[in-house]
């Protein structure tokens, strides 16, 4: 199968390109600088130049696919409306392109905001529309392409998808932990963050793509829930930091941005998606990789 793949270079869809690739696949991935276009074609994928802001490139590699897994993101927090524009419009150009094909668009998502005081699950649907919500409301975006024969799947990724060379969320707080010389967690800590491997992240990708029904809300979840508390003290013995309490009226002043996610609570389950795909999770927990030093360089 011919796939174009956007954040095809990035931290989970380099794993993803490595799983298309194994499998068989051809790869065709956007490419905006000539670093991210030399690691592709190093890997033995194809390179198509071009970003998020640029729908022409976007089209012309939907159009000329068998599938399309869309990855990338702008992750700009300091223009979140920016950010969302930019998403809803490579989905709107995706969907459009594929419109009527009854070829599979697989779009990353994320799980805050899904479910209050339990894990949240496949079932439940994004409580977010059009252009004022988080990532534009794209998921509801292109699960509206479905009825217009496209194959549509939703990857939802937990705010960990950890293992070395990070750089997202985990890194941040270690980052965070380092600045301040105190690995800190909200409050009581009680509130969970659900984890998976970027590898075993990478094979649900793979395999969505190629058992996934139309419609489907896939979970990359290994582990439903692990409390701020055991993850900070993790990074401490990380860093050799203590550990401490940080006031909930404090989170914003100390973590800045992160602040807040850390704060919620977003554990979920991926049963049914491990059911569905045949799919069981083998990568290390995230406490085995913060022990294991998998952020202790803090590249």
């Amino acid at each position: 199968m011919r796939v174009f793949v956007t954040g095809a270079s990035g931290w989970i869809g380099s794993a993803v390109t490595d799983e298309l690739l194994a499998a068989g696949h051809e790869v065709i991935g956007l490419a905006r600088s000539d670093t991210s276009a030399a690691a592709l074609e190093g890997k033995g994928a194809r390179v198509l130049r071009g970003d998020l802001d640029d729908l022409d490139s976007i089209r012309r590699g939907a159009r000329d696919a068998d599938a399309v897994i869309h990855l990338a993101n702008k992750h700009d927090w300091s223009d979140l409306a920016g950010t969302a524009a930019a998403e809803r419009a490579a989905v709107q150009t995706i969907g459009e392109a594929l419109t009527g094909t009854g070829r599979p668009f697989l779009l990353a998502s994320a799980m805050a905001g899904l479910a209050q005081g339990r894990p949240a699950t496949e079932d439940d649907a994004s409580p977010f529309h059009g252009l004022d919500s988080p990532r534009g409301g794209s998921e509801n975006l292109a699960l509206e392409f479905v009825e217009r024969g496209v194959h549509s799947v939703i990857l939802r990724f937990p705010p960990t998808v950890h293992g070395t060379r990070d750089h997202g969320f985990i890194a941040v707080l270690a980052a965070v932990a380092r600045q301040k010389g105190v690995s800190g967690y909200p409050g009581d800590g009680a509130n969970r963050w659900a984890a998976v491997h970027v590898r075993d992240a990478a094979r649900m990708v793979a395999l969505g793509l190629e058992k996934a029904p139309a419609g489907a809300r896939l979970h990359a979840v290994a582990e439903e829930g692990i409390p701020t508390r055991v993850i900070a003290e993790a990074i401490g013995r990380a860093f050799d930091l203590p550990v401490a309490s940080i006031a909930p009226g404090d989170v914003p002043d100390h973590y800045g941005w992160i602040g807040p996610f850390f704060a919620m609570d977003m554990a979920a389950t991926g049963t049914a998606t491990q059911k569905l795909l045949g799919w069981t999770p083998t990568g290390p927990s995230l406490i085995d990789d913060l022990d294991a030093g998998a952020y202790a360089t803090g590249d």
